[in-house]
């Protein structure tokens, strides 16, 4: 059974959102993808241009303490984390994956503001490519859906 999409089935709409995006630089090429059709999306489901910020970030360990500067301006009603961590040889691939995981749920939690995780966890390259444009769309909606529904909660 595959998962459904991301939004799919409801009605998304970004007009009055503003949304950041931290993107890892890390394996530049599929994230600059990622964000690529992550900011096409925004834009499709009508959140302004002048209301998305893009930042970057050397890795995926950095996501978070960008996402928490961020978080703590108060300024956005999402955020969106973008990176691809890649399988290696060594035991960094998990202590990467993990933390940075753990830490983009943290400021999520910590600060109550959605944030749509994007950052690809994958064994290869080509596996990373499959995954990119897809998943920086899924980003963008799950991004505005949570704000959505977060504003209806409170």
């Amino acid at each position: 059974m595959q998962d459904a999409d991301k939004g799919a089935g409801v009605d998304l709409d970004g007009q009055d959102l503003r949304i950041a995006i931290v993107q890892a630089r890390f394996n530049a090429p599929v994230t600059d993808k990622l964000a690529q059709t992550c900011i096409a999306e925004l834009r499709a489901l009508g959140v302004a241009e002048k209301h998305i910020r893009h930042v970057t970030v050397p890795g995926a360990l950095e996501v978070p303490v960008a996402l928490m500067a961020l978080a703590d301006s108060d300024d956005y009603d999402a955020l969106i984390a973008l990176g691809c961590i890649i399988r290696g040889e060594t035991y960094h691939f998990e202590l990467v994956a993990n933390e940075s995981g753990a830490g983009v749920t943290r400021v999520s939690l910590d600060h109550q503001i959605p944030i749509a995780n994007a950052i690809l966890t994958v064994e290869n390259e080509a596996q990373a490519w499959a995954r990119a444009e897809d998943k920086g769309r899924d980003a963008a909606r799950v991004a505005v859906e949570m704000a959505c529904l977060m504003e209806d909660l409170s």
